[in-house]
């Protein structure tokens, strides 16, 4: 099932001059060495950077997630206004997967401070709480079938391992989704109280306290 732009740099305009010509004698010294290669500025976007959302990523992120979400299920985890409510109270517990400046793949979280996830929970940032909830993980559909929804639940859950504040990370899949997140460390405790229209989800936690919940294995 898929799992689930970043806006093009501008570019200085070069314009010219037309009209009389001024030429300028040079000034007396001494002539100038060239920059050797490895002082150069670089100017290139890095090849590939995992790094937490921003309010300005929101419209990128919901492009991807739209386009992901709509044609499978008819209706979004997130609309645009929502994606910018927890870009904004929580940005830490979003990760997004850029290949040169270009936004791939990303999750949005926030936290939770029950033991199960409730309708409530959609919606909401609960500051207390120890439980990362995963609202939504989305590929771009030109880098699907690629391997990136692990690679980027790997270092999300690295990334949430960093939080002292952050216990565990919950989730809610249809079923056709649960072997795949179970590769991934995450673990069934059940139907999931959240329901979506005629959807209905099986809820899945995953640990972070220790090693074993954020070393990569085989299978994600």
């Amino acid at each position: 099932g898929p799992l689930p732009e970043l806006g093009h740099p501008k570019e200085a305009a070069a314009g010219s001059m037309s009209g009389t010509s001024v030429h300028c004698r040079p000034p007396v010294g001494p002539p100038l060495l060239a920059e050797a290669p490895s002082r150069q500025r670089r100017h290139t976007l890095p090849a590939s950077e995992f790094r937490c959302l921003t309010p300005e990523d929101a419209t990128s992120v919901f492009e991807i997630e739209r386009e992901a979400f709509i044609s499978v299920s008819g209706t979004c985890p997130l609309d645009l206004d929502e994606i910018r409510h927890f870009l904004t109270l929580c940005p830490e517990l979003s990760l997004g997967w850029f290949q040169e400046g270009r936004l791939v793949a990303f999750i949005i979280g926030s936290l939770w401070d029950e033991d199960r996830l409730t309708q409530e929970s959609l919606a909401l940032h609960r500051p207390g709480g120890h439980t990362a909830h995963l609202h939504v993980l989305a590929v771009h559909r030109t880098c699907r079938q690629q391997g990136k929804g692990p690679v980027l639940l790997w270092h999300y859950l690295r990334h949430l391992g960093g939080q002292r504040a952050v216990r565990r990370a919950a989730l809610m899949c249809e079923d056709p989704l649960v072997p795949f997140y179970r590769r991934c460390g995450f673990q069934p405790v059940g139907p999931c109280a959240v329901t979506v229209g005629p959807l209905a989800f099986t809820e899945l936690h995953c640990s972070l306290r220790g090693q074993a919940a954020l070393r990569r294995n085989s299978g994600c």
